[in-house]
């Protein structure tokens, strides 16, 4: 099962930072590949959060859908999120965001597969791409809006 891992330090307090990643929804803003994400339920606490996501693999000309529950820890800034259902076979991860006095790593690791018969060998390495591409993207955009040079 492919595992994708990406890092960035952003020059920013851990709140700021940690603040924008829970903004799930606005991640199609910047998310290419990302068509949609409906948030679907919230705990009062904020701290569950379940959701519809819509992926686009545009070389196939197709979607990818999936509900996944994700659980912020505020107190140790962290998410771990599981997939509910959808197309994917498995997919879940970490997130981590670690001080560093006045700067932020955002750690993210997401462990990804997809089966479908016929069409799922050929997209299973493209899925991987694609969700590397994603986080990289994320991980930027979540950079420059903390440091002023975005949205």
């Amino acid at each position: 099962m492919p595992k994708v891992e990406s890092s960035v330090e952003i020059n920013g307090p851990i709140e700021k930072v940690y603040q924008l990643a829970k903004d799930i929804e606005s991640f199609p803003q910047f998310m290419p590949d990302l068509k949609s994400v409906k948030v679907i339920e919230r705990s009062d606490d904020g701290s569950r959060v379940v959701s519809e996501w819509v992926g686009i693999v545009k070389e196939f000309k197709t979607t990818v859908k999936w509900v996944e529950e994700d659980i912020w820890d505020d107190v140790n800034y962290t998410c771990e999120f599981h997939l509910v259902s959808g197309d994917y076979t498995k997919y879940s991860g970490k997130w981590k965001f670690t001080d560093l006095g006045g700067r932020t790593r955002f750690d993210s690791e997401i462990e990804v597969e997809y089966d479908v018969p016929l069409i799922g060998p050929l997209i299973k390495g493209l899925i991987a791409k694609k969700m590397k591409e994603n986080v990289d993207n994320m991980l930027a955009a979540i950079k420059r809006k903390v440091e002023g040079n975005g949205d």
